[in-house]
Formats: C-alpha cells, sequence, structure tokens
C-alpha cells in the first residue's frame, strides 16, 4: 500500500543522503536547510528535497526557530524520536557486556577479530564448486551481507583498491567506548566473509569514525582493471577527517 508506514520508512532510508540528514538532526538537533547542507554538503535545495521525503515518512518535524530580530523566523527541521531506541537498548546492554569482557582479556584486539572471522565465515555463502567468484561480485556480497545487518554499505573503487564505505554502524554507541574491541570484529567478520567466498581480495584496514556516522573499509587484490571492476564506481580518494585507526 502507498500509504504504508513501513514502505514510507524504507524509501525515506533507501538513500544515503536522506539517512545522513535524519543522523545529523537526531545528533546535533534542530537545524535550517543551510546549516544541513554545510554538515553533508548538499544544496539547500536539494535538501529540502531529501527533508520533505523524511517529513512524509514521519520521520522528521518542522520547528519555528525563536525570534532573533526583524524578518520572518527560520524554519528548523526536527527529527522524530526514534522508536526502535527502546526496543534496542537491550541488545545494546548485551553488547557492551560483551564487548567490555573482551577488553579485560590477553590481546583483546586479536580475540575480537578471530571471533568476527569465525562469524563472518558462518554468514557468508561459499561459491558452488568449480565456479569461483571475482572481486566485483565478492565486493558486492559483502554490500549485501553488511547491508543486512544495518550498516548501510556503499562500494567505491580508489586506484587499485575498494572501499566499502559503511555510514551507520548499528554498535556505534558500544564502540565509542570499546572502539579496538568492536571494529576488530567487524574487520575480522570482513575477512571472514571474504576468505570463506574464495574471494581475490582481501580486506587490509577499516577506518574507524572518519565522520561520526561514517567507517571505510578497505579491499585490496580487486583487479579493477579486469572483469572483477564492475562492482564498485570509481570515485576520487577521500580526505579523512581524524587521524584513524590501524588494525
Amino acid at each position: 500500500m502507498p500509504g504504508d508506514p513501513a514502505l514510507l520508512t524504507h524509501k525515506a532510508l533507501s538513500d544515503v543522503s536522506r539517512f545522513r540528514i535524519l543522523e545529523d538532526l537526531r545528533a546535533a538537533g534542530p537545524m535550517d536547510s543551510r546549516e544541513l547542507g554545510r554538515r553533508i554538503g548538499l544544496h539547500p535545495n536539494t535538501v529540502r528535497f531529501h527533508v520533505e521525503q523524511l517529513i512524509e515518512a514521519h520521520l522528521v518535524h518542522t520547528v519555528t526557530a525563536p525570534i532573533s530580530g526583524r524578518g520572518r523566523p527560520r524554519v528548523l527541521y526536527q527529527a522524530e524520536s526514534d522508536p526502535t531506541d527502546e526496543e534496542e537498548g537491550g541488545y545494546r546492554l548485551l553488547a557492551q557486556i560483551l564487548a567490555s569482557y573482551l577488553a579485560t582479556v590477553e590481546q583483546p584486539k586479536a580475540v575480537a577479530e578471530s571471533a568476527g572471522r569465525a562469524w563472518g565465515g558462518y554468514l557468508a555463502a561459499k561459491p558452488q564448486p568449480y565456479s569461483g567468484i571475482t572481486g566485483a561480485e565478492a565486493t558486492t556480497k559483502i554490500v549485501e551481507l553488511f547491508g543486512g545487518l544495518g550498516f548501510m554499505p556503499e562500494a567505491v573503487a580508489a586506484g587499485s583498491d575498494t572501499r566499502v564505505l559503511l555510514h551507520r554502524c548499528p554498535f556505534r554507541e558500544v564502540a565509542q567506548s570499546h572502539q579496538d574491541v568492536v571494529c576488530a570484529v567487524h574487520l575480522g567478520m570482513l575477512r571472514g566473509a571474504l576468505a570463506e567466498m574464495g574471494a581475490p581480495l582481501d580486506a587490509t584496514d577499516l577506518e574507524s569514525f572518519v565522520e561520526p556516522n561514517l567507517c571505510i573499509a578497505h579491499l585490496s587484490g580487486l583487479d579493477t582493471d579486469g572483469p572483477g571492476s564492475g562492482g564498485a564506481k570509481r570515485t576520487p580518494p577521500m580526505r579523512s577527517r581524524s587521524s584513524g585507526s590501524e588494525f
């Protein structure tokens, strides 16, 4: 049904720009189209176009800024409260407990990555016998896998490598207090999944929180001049806004 709230929400959040707008509003509070545009690099008119769809999905509403001087008051956009916060609270607590425990063991990053590798291999599907898999196909499967986990991933080519932009970490709150452990799990999942697929590439690095809602996974070994080059779009190298984390 066109008016189905679930369909409206899915449509609204299927676009990375709209998701970033919503996340910024939730993190920083009400903003107008100009401020949102500066934060995410979009023209105010484009921001307003995206916000209209978020409003239609009942994810955002408008508020009036306090009057300061002459002129019409500014129209601000404010995120609705997230209805899943209470439901996910128990899962976040469990993740926090497990991450805090792993942080106490010897070599926590190595243990966390090993656990991630095991689960990445479990979640990935092996190719059919004698069929093999190209780098592009493996990249597509990684995007699908991490998309199903809630990361909103996007694959882009950068030189001879591929970057998987993880626009949303479902465990961001836990990662902020136990970043080494949580990010090592995710790096291990990438490596385990690629190994299980028999992919001709490996996850060489995972840059954590390059932006508040962005981590970047680096995949190497992809032949961008061969049959494996069709799975990622080409983009210029991205400039890191933080020192990054190395694993």
